[in-house]
């Protein structure tokens, strides 16, 4: 049976983040949905402040509660985490992925709701720099790399690292 892996993100994402590791898992036979707090479409970015593409939800958190992933990606821009982050049911979506122990990938502000999913305390993470002072608040130890494996856990800092976090991100399910 097909693997399949949760990219949750709403409006303002990273749109590069986004797709590229889609791309990626999809290329390695992976099934990807995307999930959103609201349905319909989400407006993607470039650099946080060119609009790019829309993109359409295939499940709203709530119905992906009812669903079995293999793990999720959270992909950054800085709007998109901020606003999951304060989104109690795209948190608790976060939290049942930590809870479980299964892959998360994060890139750039991508951590900042899986801090808020406490599913960092401990683990060894990077990502953009200014979310460095967070995750050491939250516990985490961060380095400034390309990309981090810290048991089920890829991050990454930046979309320049794409090409080492979405072959990491896809080493991830190859078991």
């Amino acid at each position: 049976m097909a693997k399949v892996v949760a990219i949750l993100a709403t409006n303002g994402v990273e749109e590069v983040e986004m797709v590229q590791p889609r791309e990626a898992l999809e290329k390695a036979g992976i099934q990807v949905k995307l999930v959103s707090p609201q349905g319909g479409e989400i407006q993607a970015m470039n650099e946080d402040v060119k609009p790019a593409k829309k993109y359409k939800v295939d499940l709203t958190v709530g119905q992906a509660a009812d669903e079995k992933f293999d793990g999720l990606v959270l992909p950054g821009g800085t709007t998109n985490p901020d606003h999951l982050r304060m989104d109690e049911a795209s948190v608790a979506f976060v939290r049942g992925f930590v809870n479980e122990k299964k892959p998360i990938a994060a890139i750039c502000h991508g951590a900042w709701t899986l801090i808020e999913a406490n599913g960092v305390k401990g683990k060894t993470l990077t990502s953009w720099p200014s979310v460095h002072t967070d995750l050491v608040n939250a516990g985490a130890k961060w380095v400034d790399q390309e990309v981090v494996e810290d048991g089920n856990l890829v991050t990454s800092r930046n979309p320049h690292d794409l090409p080492a976090f979405c072959k990491a991100l896809v080493a991830q399910y190859a078991s």
